[in-house]
């Protein structure tokens, strides 16, 4: 018979995965919104770690963490990519990244920027995109842009590359 104690030691033992969630959002023009954040160099999307010891789902994580640090509080669009990135010097993360739609002047002049975590934001266009975001996650955020442009579904990635 299993007890209460082998089953928590069982758990307790199962590998770790890190999970995020983003948003991504652009202008008419088709340019994506990004955050700078604070901690590490580089941009990012708006996003973050999902709750999930808290019951967060991937979508609830990436609605709250873009109100949190952007102000904007909308419901999301549909899933665009799931990504898997192996780590070496932290757990595997899988990130999930959503539609966050067109925004308008009215919307982008409403965003307040989390000051704890982020220092600014900016429109990049496709073409620059890879220079704001190097490695997985420029390459995530292109695949989930070719998702919206050819009407496909959801793409899964691995470190940022096609899979399947």
């Amino acid at each position: 018979m299993t007890t209460t104690e082998d089953y928590a030691a069982y758990i307790a033992g199962l590998p770790r995965v890190i999970a995020g969630a983003a948003a991504l959002f652009r202008d008419a023009a088709g340019r994506v919104l990004l955050v700078e954040p604070n901690y590490r160099e580089g941009w990012a999307l708006p996003g973050g770690t999902i709750e999930s010891d808290e019951g967060e789902t991937p979508r609830q994580g990436a609605r709250r963490e873009t109100a949190e640090e952007i102000g904007l509080d909308r419901a999301l669009g549909r899933l665009l990519a799931v990504d898997w990135v192996p780590g070496t010097t932290r757990p595997p993360l899988v990130a999930y990244l959503y539609d966050g739609g067109v925004l308008t002047e009215d919307d982008f002049k409403a965003i307040r920027l989390q000051e704890e975590e982020l220092l600014s934001w900016r429109l990049v266009p496709r073409e620059e995109l890879t220079t704001h975001l190097p490695g997985a996650l420029g390459r995530r955020v292109l695949a989930a842009l070719d998702a919206l442009t050819d009407g496909s579904g959801a793409v899964e990635l691995e470190n940022g590359r096609r899979v399947g």
